[in-house]
């Protein structure tokens, strides 16, 4: 991730504004990280933490064969400075193609659509889905774009890190979600408020009508009080 903050002060590698825009895009990993300890901190919940996990490993299986490949980059002149000499596969790209395809798998296979608005609740996912592959696109093309990668490094990365979404998926799915009801019921996980929702379709529109549910309440106590 060390890469990406580099790239802004590289002058090489952003000399005109399609590099600076491409520089600040492939930022986009550490916003992803940041967003996902936000949402630990104040979520709390198993799947997100696996999610989490999942990008861990990831990372780690990418390190892993940069390592045994040895690929270099093709970026010794413009580019004094990097995170890892090696360049086989790309680590914004695996790391990216990893968070978008598991996101599209959890999007169509573990959120399911449970109210009447069907073609608002598909309209967003096809939207968010557009979205997040058009972002892993653009992450790739720019290390391509600044130099650091090799299209067939940025390409390998990219298929690595879908294997490895699809097979963290299923994992997730068939062994640990299981876990989880055991798992949140630890005195550990209770004394930090950690909670499963594995068992609701769609959590997303279960924490609306909730939240909506209690305020409603509320107002009504307050109003009756007030009487």
């Amino acid at each position: 991730m060390i890469q990406a903050v580099m790239d802004l002060a590289e002058p090489g590698a952003s000399g005109d504004l399609s590099g600076h825009l491409l520089a600040y895009l492939s930022l986009s990993p550490v916003f992803v990280i940041v967003g996902f300890v936000t949402l630990i901190i104040f979520k709390r919940e198993l799947h997100t933490i696996s999610f989490l996990g999942g990008l861990a490993l990831n990372e780690g299986v990418n390190w892993l064969i940069k390592n045994v490949i040895q690929e270099p980059r093709p970026c010794g002149g413009p580019h004094t400075a990097v995170g890892t000499k090696y360049g086989m596969p790309s680590s914004h790209s695996q790391f990216m193609w990893f968070f978008s395809i598991y996101s599209f798998l959890f999007l169509y296979l573990r959120m399911h659509q449970t109210n009447n608005a069907r073609f608002l609740d598909l309209l967003w996912r096809h939207v968010l889905s557009l979205g997040l592959l058009a972002a892993a696109f653009l992450v790739s093309y720019s290390r391509v774009y600044l130099l650091y990668h090799t299209w067939s490094q940025v390409l390998y990365g990219g298929i690595a890190g879908g294997l490895m979404a699809i097979a963290w998926f299923i994992f997730t799915q068939e062994v640990l979600t299981p876990l989880f009801p055991r798992i949140a019921a630890w005195p550990v996980s209770e004394f930090f408020l950690i909670r499963d929702t594995s068992l609701i379709p769609n959590v997303l529109w279960f924490e609306y009508t909730v939240t909506r549910a209690e305020a409603r309440n509320r107002q009504r106590k307050l109003g009756t009080k007030l009487q």
